[in-house]
């Protein structure tokens, strides 16, 4: 039997430990999951909505206690873990509402009776949750399956299990029916057992990698619906825009917030060549000098923690350092934060210019600048990625920013605000290496359920004199 252990990366203390389940626990878990399925999809939707509410009302009652150990298991300061904690709790009311514009029912009266539109869920749909937002993300997967009448087969990160088991708890005290909700803990052979086990339906939060090979695996299994929000190589493109230091915030802000660790956070800063280029990465630098990284329960609250471990830590210090040795210019490096664990880096601000690097996420607060000649050459190399999550475009220019949305092929494209702004009334989703053009947030309940179209008389009628060539 497999041990997980997770600890809080900003002391090393031990929060979490207990066994991976088995592949007989996972088969087991995905049986529970299938006999619920038929008495949880027939129900009234009404039941189904009751069943959510109790949970939400669990999550308010228990909510600083939850935002307590997603702090103590991400490192993530308690001023933006309530705020993770809220938005799980708003979610219900988002969900409740997005299923009836996007996926209700509706009908209009036809020549022979009525057509109608209905929607049906899929059945047993496993849910893999991240480690950077442990609650929010896979809670926005899970709330919406219910709703439409899916039961759910959940593995939270084996990186943050004791959030995975607050929740599974929320819901135990929320009284579903048995099998409706079920919760496995364990790592990547944990993971492997469940999409093994005959799912209807995945709903993944996580790397562009792992979305690829969930593509792979079923792709002979077009039953299977794929639901996958992915990371990004995320542009923010600043062109005549006066205010740096205004600027300055809204860079910050894209890059360096959650310590970089969100899907969404601008990697790459396009600017102009010359003084004006100057003056806003010299704003940004001289204002990420005075960002506070320190463990989550400082005093006062700092702005950012650790990355998720020292591992973590490790391997994007190395990317970072593979990129300095093919030619780009450091212009604040990364390192130790004062004498903290390892988990904790400084942020990083590179210029590659000219300099051929990977096209690839780095899940910390590492920005790359980069410098070109014209608008057109900016909008070009904000696209010149294989990813399409989000982007972002600063300048003073309503025109600008018209060109922008019109050319740019991201998922989330925000003016004048942060790459990371988004909201749980509008979808979150990309295309390319970012997803699979099934978006989350509000669209979510568009992969939870798919439409029945139905032609319907009220009595059997004669319809033989509409019948051409029938012999007389």
């Amino acid at each position: 039997m497999t041990v997980l252990v997770s600890t809080d990366p900003a002391t090393g203390e031990t929060v979490w430990e207990g066994d991976a389940a088995s592949s007989a626990q996972v088969q087991g878990a995905v049986d529970a999951a299938r006999a619920a399925f038929p008495d949880w999809a027939d129900r009234p939707r009404s039941d189904r909505i009751e069943a959510v509410k109790r949970y939400q009302a669990v999550l308010k009652d228990r909510s600083e206690t939850i935002a307590e150990t997603i702090s103590r298991e991400t490192g993530k300061a308690l001023w933006e873990t309530r705020t993770e904690v809220a938005a799980m709790i708003g979610k219900v009311d988002i969900s409740i509402r997005a299923y009836d514009e996007r996926t209700g029912e509706r009908e209009a009266a036809t020549g022979f009776g009525r057509a109608v539109l209905r929607h049906r869920p899929h059945g047993v749909a496993a849910v893999l949750g991240p480690f950077n937002f442990p609650g929010h993300l896979p809670n926005g997967h899970i709330v919406p399956a219910l709703l439409a009448g899916d039961t759910v087969v959940f593995k939270p990160s084996e990186e943050t299990p004791a959030v995975g088991q607050a929740m599974a708890e929320a819901f135990q005290a929320a009284d579903l029916p048995a099998g409706v909700f079920n919760m496995v803990q364990g790592g990547r052979e944990t993971g492997a057992d469940l999409l093994n086990n005959g799912i209807d339906a995945l709903m993944f939060t996580g790397s562009g990698a792992a979305g690829a090979h969930f593509r792979r695996k079923f792709a002979d299994d077009p039953h299977v619906i794929l639901a996958l929000e992915l990371g990004g190589n995320n542009p923010l493109v600043v062109w005549d825009a006066a205010d740096v230091e205004a600027v300055a915030g809204i860079v910050l802000q894209s890059a360096f917030v959650t310590t970089g660790q969100r899907c969404s956070c601008a990697r790459r800063l396009i600017v102009p060549e010359g003084p004006q280029g100057d003056a806003i990465v010299e704003a940004v630098a001289a204002l990420a000098d005075r960002i506070v990284f320190a463990p989550w329960n400082s005093d006062p609250e700092p702005y950012g923690g650790p990355l998720i471990s020292e591992r973590a830590a490790g391997a994007a210090l190395a990317a970072l350092q593979q990129r300095i040795d093919a030619g780009a210019r450091v212009i604040r490096p990364s390192g130790p934060v004062d004498n903290l664990p390892g988990a904790f880096v400084r942020p990083a601000i590179i210029d590659v210019t000219g300099v051929d690097v990977p096209d690839e996420e780095i899940f910390a607060p590492f920005l790359s600048v980069t410098r070109v000649a014209s608008f057109d050459a900016a909008i070009a190399t904000a696209n010149a990625t294989r990813y399409g999550l989000s982007a972002g475009l600063v300048s003073d220019d309503p025109k600008t920013w018209g060109r922008f949305i019109n050319r740019i092929r991201a998922g989330v494209v925000n003016f004048n605000r942060p790459t990371t702004g988004a909201a749980g009334d509008m979808p979150f989703g990309g295309l390319g290496a970012s997803g699979n053009h099934r978006p989350s947030a509000w669209y979510a309940a568009d992969y939870c359920a798919y439409p029945v179209a139905s032609f319907e008389a009220q009595a059997v009628k004669d319809i033989r004199g509409e019948i051409k060539g029938l012999l007389s």
